[in-house]
């Protein structure tokens, strides 16, 4: 999967997608985001009738649900603006997934146009508007989770510049980073035995290394981390990579 070319970035206005995780679950995460966002100089558009990117009914191999919900999005978040994305993988759902499904279709140069127009939050800050450097401070020693979706996107490096500048935050190797955590979306549903093994898995390799915090773009992944984490008895504290980056411009503790 490959970054797509980007239409130039005109102004500070953008549209963020909070993805369905955060309106459900992790309120704070879209808060943090927001909050990051702005102290990066945007002025940031929420719109309201935002629903999903259409990633799930896309891995199910339903096309035409997949479709629509994409249809909606694209209306939703029209252009010029960028639409910024609280999700490494609903992020790459629609500047990589959409103008797949959508291939043969109407409405195929509206995807294109949209999947041009679409950031993951880190890409964008160091990639559209030159961020390599947070400030602030947060004492923590952390591993860094990529999602799968993220391969060969911009999004790795850019978590990991961010989060290497960050003072007092200490960025921990661990075995088989590379390794799927098992979640997938639909994934988990449909091969729930084999998704909680490779979970499993995925949390001793984290833990091997004593982590204070997990940290990704990706809060599904962190989601069924900490899940598998919780049965086994384990501490597991994740954060989205938003909520990393405003604790530490506000000097919070760790």
């Amino acid at each position: 999967m490959q970054t797509p070319e980007r239409d130039p970035i005109q102004g500070r206005t953008v549209q963020l997608m909070i993805s369905c995780l955060c309106d459900a679950f992790f309120d704070d995460a879209a808060q943090a985001t927001v909050e990051v966002l702005q102290q990066s100089g945007c002025q940031v558009s929420v719109p309201s009738g935002q629903t999903c990117c259409g990633q799930a009914a896309y891995t199910a191999g339903d096309w035409e649900a997949c479709r629509r919900v994409m249809r909606h999005t694209a209306k939703v978040f029209p252009g010029p603006a960028p639409v910024v994305v609280a999700s490494g993988s609903c992020a790459a759902a629609l500047f990589h997934e959409a103008p797949i499904a959508f291939e043969g279709e109407p409405d195929l140069a509206v995807m294109q146009d949209l999947s041009r127009r679409t950031w993951e939050l880190t890409d964008f800050l160091t990639n559209a508007l030159g961020v390599d450097r947070w400030p602030g401070h947060l004492e923590a020693r952390a591993v860094i989770h990529h999602g799968c979706h993220t391969r060969g996107t911009a999004t790795r490096d850019s978590v990991r510049t961010l989060c290497g500048s960050i003072d007092g935050l200490e960025i921990l190797e661990f075995p088989d980073a590379d390794q799927c955590c098992g979640f997938g979306g639909v994934f988990s549903v449909s091969h729930p035995y084999i998704s909680t093994e490779m979970g499993r898995k995925k949390v001793a390799d984290v833990l091997s290394v004593e982590p204070e915090l997990v940290i990704s773009a990706d809060m599904s992944c962190l989601m069924h981390q900490q899940g598998i984490a919780k049965r086994l008895g384990h501490e597991y504290r994740t954060r989205y990579i938003a909520q990393v980056m405003r604790d530490a411009s506000m000097g919070r503790a760790k």
